[in-house]
């Protein structure tokens, strides 16, 4: 039977797949061999809408941009004739299509099902081997000997921090206490991340999974997922994945017909980026106010409840079902020294092939940037790339040889963070990118701590007056200063890396600082208070820029040169970007 599977994650849904599923089902002939099903995100949100095509003889194409107006065309010649469209593959299972280099230099573990199951029905998953894991684990019955093989995997937690996944669990096992949690942080709220969204959308089995992993080694009978509320899509699809794991004894009472339980509940979050921090997340589950606590004592000592607690992340459980099944050595087997597996990234900007890579640790910044994800749009000269989110920093285009590991990455001054990777090229404004996010950061801060709440305040005073022409002599001093305290005082994450993004640009694009506060200049031409525009000799006076200005700031008649009055531009650049002739200047 041929089936025809469309892609339903959220970035394929934005995209238009919600009408092109509907169209597929209206184009389908009635009475054929034709089955039709539904899937999570395989990554290539660049392509999105995504429908395959799997024939009876189990061969795979994959098509992309198909929106609802193309299907009329895929249902005829793809699924009825059998042929094919060459335009519009995107990969085939023999190697085919016009994107194979998104692919080729990736290894899916934590991503090995998005994409290719119906992650609303748990028969998909169980056919790939899902719940296995679980099973061998519950058979072995060996906690210790299953933790060790977690820290012999060389797993470290996913979530930003690194630390290393079968250490934490080991003392959440050794810590006393007669009911412990297991908690799965999917508080995902860097901007341009959706690493965690996807995996739940498209294969919440695999974390549920780990989940229950996690709490036969630790001695847990409790899960909980605390996910934003924000991802409605994951939330129902894991609401569901839970009811079936209990309806097939995964998860509940007696689980596969042993004597562990073990009990998921979903948390739903307000959408605070504090609450990622894992104290001010239990704090959250505990009806407070999502604050940080000091530390010690650590949440596997006294966590949720005061109770010993385990908190990973999405991507980190979803790993360990594969470990269990493949072997430590299998993970260890990728990545470099210190830093073992894989590591998913959400890889967003300025490249041609945005989406969502899961690569080995130990690939560099150049190979992502221009092998996975095709290089920078336009033409345009690669600049930088912000990676760990707001809290992460930027990394310069000549340090893009450095590999990805935590400690190459935190030798820049950046931190691998959850996986968000925003790419730059060289229109984009490094004072501005650290006003960004230094404002998401200080709107986001707790206010529990005073450099924090006030401090990051100050540094986006400045950095304002900066990108806005005003900057003054000793800003840069200033903001070196406020980010070290604000560095150094601060009680948890949040605070503590806050100051990445600035520290960085003025590290690396310090010249860029210079120009906006000596020359009242933005060397990018994006900061819209120091920009100023003016019409050249090759002016034509075809009137388009005049009528594009709505507040009357250009001046002249037909055939004749025309003229900005800067008193009343508002510097909106329309008629920079109207001219045919190149005859306006920006500078």
């Amino acid at each position: 039977m041929t089936t025809v599977i469309v892609g339903l994650g959220t970035c394929g849904i934005a995209a238009g797949a919600g009408q092109t599923w509907k169209a597929v089902q209206a184009r389908v002939p009635a009475g054929t061999d034709v089955a039709l099903d539904r899937t999570g995100c395989i990554g290539m949100c660049y392509r999105e809408p995504l429908v395959e095509v799997r024939d009876a003889d189990g061969r795979r194409r994959l098509y992309g941009n198909v929106t609802a107006d193309r299907v009329e065309r895929l249902v005829a010649e793809v699924v009825t004739a059998g042929g094919e469209i060459d335009e519009w593959l995107v990969w085939t299972d023999d190697g085919r299509g016009s994107d194979p280099a998104f692919l080729k230099s990736q290894r899916r573990i934590a991503l090995r099902n998005c994409g290719n199951i119906n992650p609303e029905r748990i028969e998909d998953y169980v056919a790939t081997g899902g719940y296995k894991a679980l099973a061998a684990v519950l058979e072995r019955n060996d906690p210790d000997g299953l933790i060790q093989s977690v820290i012999e995997s060389g797993l470290r937690g996913r979530g930003g921090a690194g630390f290393l996944t079968g250490m934490k669990w080991r003392f959440a096992r050794m810590s006393p206490g007669a009911e412990k949690y297991v908690i799965c942080n999917a508080d995902e709220g860097d901007p341009g991340a959706f690493m965690d969204r996807s995996v739940l959308e498209s294969d919440p089995h695999s974390v549920l999974e780990g989940m229950a992993i996690c709490g036969q080694a630790i001695g847990s009978t409790h899960g909980i997922i605390y996910a934003r509320a924000e991802y409605p899509l994951a939330i129902r699809r894991l609401n569901a994945a839970i009811a079936q794991a209990e309806a097939q004894g995964c998860l509940g009472d007696r689980v596969l017909g042993t004597a562990f339980s073990f009990h998921v509940k979903l948390k739903e979050g307000a959408g605070a980026f504090v609450c990622g921090e894992e104290t001010a997340l239990m704090a959250s589950i505990e009806g407070r106010r999502g604050m940080p606590r000091i530390r010690p004592p650590f949440p596997a000592v006294k966590g949720l409840w005061e109770s010993p607690t385990n908190i990973n992340n999405v991507e980190t459980f979803a790993n360990v079902p594969w470990i269990v099944t493949n072997g430590a050595a299998a993970f260890a087997a990728y990545g470099t020294a210190n830093s073992k597996g894989t590591k998913v990234f959400a890889a967003s900007g300025k490249i041609r092939r945005g989406g969502l890579v899961e690569v080995p640790m130990g690939i560099s910044i150049r190979e992502i940037v221009h092998d996975v994800c095709g290089g920078i749009k336009d033409g345009r000269k690669f600049k930088a790339v912000q990676m760990g989110g707001p809290s992460g920093g930027c990394i310069p285009a000549e340090l893009q040889d450095t590999v990805i590991d935590y400690e190459s990455i935190n030798k820049t001054g950046a931190i691998m963070g959850s996986g968000g990777l925003v790419v730059m090229d060289d229109a984009t404004c490094m004072v501005e990118v650290a006003r960004f996010f230094l404002d998401f950061t200080q709107r986001e801060s707790c206010g529990k701590c005073t450099f924090c709440r006030i401090g990051t305040k100050r540094m986006l005073e400045v950095l304002t007056r900066i990108t806005q022409g005003q900057g003054r002599e000793g800003d840069i001093d200033l903001l070196a200063e406020l980010a070290d305290r604000v560095k150094n005082t601060s009680l948890c994450g949040l605070g503590q890396t806050a100051p990445n993004p600035v520290l960085t640009t003025l590290k690396y694009f310090r010249a860029e600082y210079e120009a906006h506060i000596a020359n009242h200049k933005c060397p990018a031409k994006q900061c819209k208070a120091l920009l100023r525009y003016s019409i050249n000799e090759k002016c034509t006076g075809c009137l388009l820029c005049k009528k594009r200005c709505k507040v009357n700031a250009i001046a002249g008649e037909r055939k004749v040169r025309h003229v900005v009055d800067q008193a009343l531009c508002t510097r909106c650049g329309e008629c920079f970007k109207v001219c045919r002739f190149g005859a306006v200047d920006r500078e």
